[in-house]
């Protein structure tokens, strides 16, 4: 994991293998000029004041996501200087917004893999924007490694098998107050959520044969004796025993048996208590109702949900919220064979609630309507569900946004409030009452299918019959932003993102102030 440090050396004086610097678009009547960003004084002050020219003349013109290098003069100890795009300088230029700071951090932060050590002059002046320069820098330097660079058995004995390029070693922030304690405390947040999101990320990209719900849970299980956090693990005899029909049926298919999870960190001055229930399919192949060719490579990543909820509940650990966070990892892998469940099928849940399954690749809410009333009998002050569920979804809001659906709209407004304030795209999302309708059964309490229009708002009312009554609870569906395929931007790589985390943490800070939404 790359190391964080508050640089004590100024931009002038620190040595490392490159620094970085910003550089904005100007405004108004400095429209097309290039503005550097606070930090980069001192870089310009070795290019005798003429850094700005010298990036015009080499085709920078402060873009978000641009990147610009060009070698350090004699008055830097780095040999390299890097200067990322902004976007269009705000009307006062310590006023930065934390996302564009974010995503300039991790542009360079990806720009810099291989290398030892970087340093951030990027403007630092509140302990906000230090926050969000390290978090950026640290998810930015996120790469998934841990398949590539095998031996070449064939190749010649003296042949140098260089591997792929690892990351960036260590970020130092330079500008910020290192003796600070408010910037300490951003700092060690910052660090201890990337790499939260980090291992969430490992996991989601981690291939299925070596991922699955007994491998998963004893990631869970180590996690929870690192951290102090206390784990339940229930195998398929107790999943049995419990009455959980939900989850067996969705990995009755599959050799390898479900899995369902709690995490449990409690605080001793807690006054609230947040259960976070997260899908955790390993694979999902359709079951029975076969995903068609092209939509099977990526789905190891049907257990994003899970991954979010289980980061989320180790990384308050991690900062001693004061607040009860219980976390359930709904576990299964979705496969079809001679016992995997059937179109037609009849599941009791655990809710005792019958659910007539028309589609077996409508699998994910069956796992979390188990985890939701489980979770629900403790009585919790909010639920947050957390699944990659519908490509609903996906066609409604595209592939960086998830919606979010609430039975309570102060708690969802809040929940989308959140999730802006940290930089992750959200959208409010209705369930209308008429859709609830097209999942009447004759022969069950209710079918796991309804109308095909608003196919996520129908998901979302399904989960919705089995949250305990008076509970404050939100579904966020992660479909489009949860894995990405296209080229890496910004701190997103390509594979697993991560999505949610931030705003499940922040979720849990607010509730440990006392302002649950």
């Amino acid at each position: 994991m790359t190391a964080l440090t508050l640089s004590t050396a100024g931009a002038a004086t620190l040595r490392a293998d490159a620094l970085v610097v910003g550089v904005a678009k100007g405004a108004g009547s400095k429209s097309g000029d290039l503005v550097l960003a606070p930090g980069a004084e001192a870089v310009d002050k070795a290019f005798d004041g003429k850094l700005a020219a010298v990036l015009a003349t080499l085709g920078a013109v402060g873009a978000e996501g641009e990147l610009t290098k060009l070698p350090a003069p004699s008055g830097l100890k780095v040999p390299v200087v890097i200067a990322v795009g902004l976007g269009t300088v705000p009307d006062k230029e310590d006023a930065y917004d934390a996302e564009t700071l974010r995503r300039a951090a991790g542009t360079a932060a990806r720009a810099l893999s291989g290398f030892k050590k970087a340093g951030f002059a990027l403007p630092a002046a509140s302990v906000e924007d230090a926050a969000a320069v390290a978090e950026g820098a640290l998810l930015g330097a996120y790469a998934f490694t841990a398949y590539q660079g095998g031996e070449n058995k064939l190749a010649p004995k003296d042949a140098k098998n260089s591997g792929p390029k690892l990351p960036l070693a260590e970020v130092a922030l330079v500008g910020a107050k290192p003796r600070d304690k408010a910037y300490k405390a951003a700092v060690e947040r910052a660090l201890a959520l990337a790499e939260e999101i980090n291992r969430a990320r490992d996991l989601i990209n981690t291939p299925p044969n070596d991922l699955y719900p007994e491998s998963f849970a004893a990631v869970a299980t180590a996690a929870g004796k690192e951290h102090g956090i206390k784990v339940q693990v229930l195998d398929e005899k107790a999943l049995v025993k419990g009455g959980f029909g939900g989850i067996l049926g969705v990995g009755q298919g599959s050799a390898n048996g479900p899995r369902l999870v709690k995490l449990a960190y409690t605080h001793p001055k807690a006054e609230k208590t947040l259960a976070l229930v997260g899908k955790g399919i390993t694979y999902d192949s359709g079951g029975i109702s076969l995903k068609p060719a092209g939509h099977n490579e990526t789905m190891k990543c049907d257990m994003s949900g899970a991954a979010a909820v289980f980061a989320a509940v180790v990384t308050a650990a991690r900062l001693g919220l004061k607040v009860n966070v219980t976390g359930w990892l709904a576990l299964a892998e979705n496969m079809p064979s001679g016992n995997a469940t059937r179109p037609g099928d009849v599941l009791r849940m655990y809710s005792g609630k019958t659910v007539e399954v028309l589609n077996t690749d409508a699998e994910g809410r069956l796992v979390l309507g188990d985890a939701l009333t489980r979770a629900s009998e403790e009585k919790p002050d909010a639920i947050v569900d957390v699944a990659t569920l519908t490509g609903a979804m996906v066609l409604a809001l595209g592939n960086r946004t998830f919606g979010i659906m609430a039975n309570d709209d102060a708690f969802r407004t809040s929940i989308h409030e959140i999730a802006e304030e940290v930089g992750e795209a959200s959208w409010p999302m209705p369930l209308p009452a008429d859709l609830r309708k097209g999942m009447d059964s004759p022969t069950a309490d209710i079918a796991n299918m309804g109308e095909r229009m608003g196919g996520g708002l129908v998901a979302g009312l399904f989960l919705k019959e089995f949250v305990g009554e008076g509970i404050a609870w939100a579904h966020l569906d992660i479909a489009g932003p949860a894995f990405h395929e296209g080229a890496p931007y910004g701190y997103t790589p390509k594979g697993g993102t991560g999505s949610a985390v931030r705003t499940l943490v922040r979720l849990a800070e607010r509730t440990a102030d006392g302002d649950l939404g």
